[in-house]
């Protein structure tokens, strides 16, 4: 990982809110950005990856009839079980094999900077194999940091790795974060 587990602890052990997605105006513009990126008024399973303090997933829940929350912060998760109000499902550990079921909507909320090439490409192949037919919603951040790789590049890696029939539309694009979605070609963003 870029960024180990320890230093996102940190984080977290700071401040609950270390985006900002709940108590700044980007981070509810942020947020707002994800949820008009929805192509359905509901879904039957998501996972976010990198669910944070649960600042999206307190909001989206409400379109899902399962939700499932991964992050690697354990003080994060525990703001994020606040936010679901217990309907959902929370785990800790990340990088991981994702979670078994019929997911039709996967998040990936500010994470691919955190893995490595190789972690990037293993996440990309789960998604691939599993739940090509998902839809999926790329949020990424573009940090001045030297210690993580470049957003944008982590988000090529994904793109690369994914099977053929995926094609991505960047919803978003503002300074500093970018929001790209893949829908099914028989799905509403692309008709």
């Amino acid at each position: 990982m870029q960024v180990r587990l320890p230093e996102l602890e940190r984080k977290y052990w700071k401040c609950t809110d270390p985006w900002l997605l709940q108590t700044d105006p980007l981070g509810h513009e942020i947020c707002n950005a994800i949820y008009s990126a929805l192509s359905k008024e509901t879904y039957r399973s998501a996972v976010e990856l990198g669910c944070g303090n649960g600042a999206l997933a307190g909001r989206l829940r409400q379109r899902c009839d399962n939700y499932v929350d991964i992050n690697g912060a354990a003080k994060a998760l525990l703001a994020a079980r606040q936010s679901v109000s217990g309907r959902g499902k929370i785990r800790r550990e990340f990088p991981c094999p994702l979670p078994d079921g019929d997911h039709d909507l996967i998040i990936l909320s500010d994470i691919l900077y955190f893995l490595d090439a190789d972690e990037i490409r293993e996440l990309a192949k789960q998604i691939s194999q599993s739940w090509s037919g998902a839809e999926i919603i790329s949020f990424t951040y573009f940090p001045e940091d030297p210690q993580v790789v470049n957003g944008g590049n982590a988000f090529e890696i994904f793109k690369q790795a994914l099977a053929a029939d995926f094609t991505f539309k960047t919803t978003k694009h503002a300074s500093g974060y970018q929001i790209d979605h893949h829908v099914r070609a028989d799905q509403s963003l692309y008709n």
